[in-house]
């Protein structure tokens, strides 16, 4: 963009985002977003994908956003627009995804008059964004689009919002590249002192049952390289959150995989069991700590995070570390370079939680009514893409059973509703990690309940010519909350029978795309061969067994220990 050109706010809008190197929006227009449209008409280097609803801009902007790294934008217009965002970026501030949500608005004079599709989206979000912009005067538009970028990239990262009334986007100023940004309020701790990451370096060495517990930040930073060597200089045991999945490879000796309420009982046990917990870039998120009192009970606790507010919010740290994971494990694997250490401190530690491992493996048996084992199409997913897909999950069973049978190697190889537990997640942001990462696989594993929520995004991956494969684990039910009825309901399974859905074969033949029905094992990989082959979207209907439960499980509020599941090793069940 040429300097000192005079432009209407809409274009200036359009010439700041590629100034910031954004190379594809999501969006819907509507009657105030027209100029903004009619500015996108001309430009040369920002592409617009146009969704079929708003909430599904918002979630292919996120899983764009954390599929790349980069800042994921969506757009509305004013009003139900803007509003049917909201899923969204609530989803992005829970998740912390970088995202910036722009929304049109009525005119300034009408604001607070409640004007024809006029809603205070600044004030409905409020809790749920980084931070908000209201813009007043053309003149800002190019600096708070800039600023809401950096704002949504830095720091702890997540969503914010830009809402600008249409008179605004009409009016004209001289544009000029921001190459600059003085945000005096706004300046995230990067680096964490010295002094505490050389306390915790310290008691990393001495310790003997430690234990690494790495969440979404370890992700968000970049950090794996390092949390490698880090993992791998003392020998520490791996467990990851929902959201650190693909922070470490699970195929390394030394992870344990996920903890939690569905974690693995190595995982699970070895947090309860630990003298040391190094917590790097997660929250201890309740479905995590199970009751929090009872939760690593004899660990003195480090934790590290970007964002001081998380510091002690629900476990009191030993030793705390304010600044970017990427930079604390440097600095961790830096001080420990110098301090001696023998492999025989942790030696029984390692040997204790590899027996676990052996004792108890994640395990299935055939379900007795003859339907598929939704485990199993997991495993085959995983076993046909080679551990090598990105993989984009619903909400529920479905996403558990994805977390424990597909084997993750890579950081932002896994896409998921965490937070917020968003059904219909899935399939826009499987469009989003698509159309970010081209020459990757992308499959969106989903139940029948989640992808009804927003299947009609099948039409932004049919206009886009993505190839995304969608495995829909259809049990006939809402299966997690059947579960928590099963389990804990006395089997009253109130409202969770979907006793009416379509034909998916033939609704993904209906927008075009290659519809596949698989009854038997023997299908499973022909069917995902073919369907990984095909140049268009795929959908298969994989009709898995409605009595299947995820195990383990904790119920909510016990102790991580108290599983429901997770029995030693059978003799004649499928094991993996």
């Amino acid at each position: 963009m040429s300097q000192d050109k005079k432009l209407k706010g809409s274009e200036s809008l359009v010439a700041a985002l590629e100034h910031e190197g954004c190379e594809v929006i999501f969006g819907f227009p509507g009657g105030v977003a027209i100029p903004f449209y009619d500015a996108l008409y001309d430009a040369k280097r920002l592409r617009h994908v146009l969704v079929r609803h708003e909430q599904g801009a918002a979630h292919a902007a996120d899983g764009y956003a954390r599929a790349t790294g980069k800042v994921g934008v969506c757009v509305s217009t004013s009003g139900p627009g803007a509003t049917n965002l909201v899923t969204g970026i609530a989803n992005a501030y829970l998740d912390s995804s970088p995202l910036v949500a722009i929304t049109w608005q009525v005119r300034s004079d009408l604001i607070g008059t409640d004007a024809f599709q006029e809603a205070d989206i600044t004030g409905i979000t409020l809790p749920i964004v980084k931070h908000s912009y209201l813009v007043k005067t053309t003149a800002e538009v190019p600096q708070v689009l800039h600023e809401a970028f950096h704002i949504a990239s830095t720091g702890r990262p997540g969503p914010v919002v830009i809402d600008i009334p249409v008179d605004v986007a009409l009016g004209e100023i001289v544009y000029r590249d921001a190459d600059t940004l003085d945000l005096p309020g706004y300046k995230p701790t990067v680096r964490g002192h010295i002094k505490q990451v050389r306390a915790a370096a310290k008691a990393i060495n001495e310790a003997q049952r430690p234990v690494l517990y790495l969440g979404g930040g370890v992700i968000s930073a970049d950090a794996a390289p390092e949390i490698l060597r880090l993992a791998e200089s003392r020998r520490l045991p791996v467990a990851t959150t929902l959201m650190g999945i693909g922070a470490f490879p699970e195929t390394h000796e030394l992870s344990m995989g996920m903890l939690g309420m569905h974690g693995t009982v190595t995982a699970n046990y070895a947090v309860h069991e630990c003298d040391l917990l190094i917590n790097l870039g997660a929250r201890f998120d309740d479905r995590v700590t199970g009751k929090l009192k009872a939760f690593a009970p004899h660990a003195k606790v480090i934790h590290a995070d970007v964002d001081p507010a998380e510091i002690g919010k629900n476990v009191p740290p030993l030793i705390p570390i304010v600044g970017d994971v990427r930079q604390v494990a440097v600095g961790l694997v830096k001080e420990l370079e110098g301090m001696e250490w023998s492999a025989e401190r942790t030696a029984e530690w390692l040997a204790r939680i590899a027996a676990r491992k052996e004792e108890y493996p994640l395990q299935y048996e055939a379900p007795a009514d003859g339907k598929l084992a939704p485990q199993l199409v997991i495993e085959e997913i995983d076993r046909v893409t080679a551990h090598d897909a990105i993989v984009c999950t619903d909400v529920g069973q479905h996403q558990m059973w994805a977390t424990q049978y597909y084997t993750f190697t890579f950081p932002r190889q896994f896409i998921s509703s965490g937070g917020l537990g968003t059904m219909g997640f899935g399939l826009p942001a499987s469009i989003g990690a698509q159309i970010g990462c081209p020459d990757k696989t992308v499959v969106d594993i989903s139940g029948d309940g989640g992808f009804q929520m927003t299947e009609q995004e099948l039409a932004t991956a049919m206009s886009c010519g993505l190839p995304i494969v969608v495995c829909i684990l259809n049990n006939g039910y809402l299966g997690m909350v059947r579960q928590w009825q099963d389990l804990f309901w006395n089997k009253r399974y109130s409202c969770t029978s979907i006793e009416t859905q379509p034909d998916f074969k033939l609704l993904a033949e209906a927008y075009g795309a290659l519809g596949l029905t698989v009854t038997e094992k023997d299908e499973i990989e022909p069917a995902l061969r073919e369907a990984l082959a095909c140049p268009r979207p795929a959908v298969i209907d994989f009709r898995t067994s409605p009595q299947e439960n995820v195990f383990p499980m904790v119920p909510a509020g016990k102790e991580i220990t108290e599983m429901i599941g997770g029995q030693a090793k059978k003799t004649g069940g499928r094991t993996s």
